[in-house]
């Protein structure tokens, strides 16, 4: 069991202008005193692919093998990633309509990434609800689409 007293949370964000059109990712990364943010952007992406983004980078900026909370505003994600992705990967990363999964890549690069940690609490906040964090990495998403423009 890892100390929870040691452990980051992350909040999440995506945002698309146009679905599929120029996306924007971006997260918030809290340990003790310290707060770091992360965007970035595609030429062309979707709303879906964005929030897979914005946990995966958040992940990678991650050092050591750590307790980590994740919040976000997707229900993709978080039921992807937590329910989802086992029948997934039974079935060679195919859906229960046999074909390949949608955003495969991402959901491939998200497992690789969430391996790496102790232990991680998958939760979900309603967006543009006034929880601070989560306006923020929205925020950040939206910088990542203004960086392409």
């Amino acid at each position: 069991m890892s100390n929870l007293s040691d452990k980051i949370t992350i909040y999440t964000d995506g945002a698309c202008s146009g679905n599929p059109g120029i996306g924007g990712w971006g997260a918030i990364l809290l340990y003790k005193d310290h707060c770091k943010e992360i965007f970035g952007g595609e030429a062309e992406s979707t709303n879906n692919r964005m929030e897979l983004r914005a946990v995966i980078e958040a992940l990678k900026c991650i050092k050591k093998s750590i307790h980590v909370i994740v919040y976000t505003d997707s229900k993709y994600v978080q039921n992807g990633i937590s329910e989802w992705i086992h029948n997934w990967k039974k079935n060679n990363w195919r859906g229960s309509n046999k074909k390949p999964i949608k955003n495969i890549d991402l959901w491939q690069a998200l497992d690789q990434e969430a391996a790496k940690h102790q232990e991680i609490e998958w939760k979900w906040v309603k967006g543009h609800n006034g929880n601070k964090y989560n306006e923020i990495a929205d925020e950040l998403a939206r910088k990542g689409v203004d960086s392409l423009r």
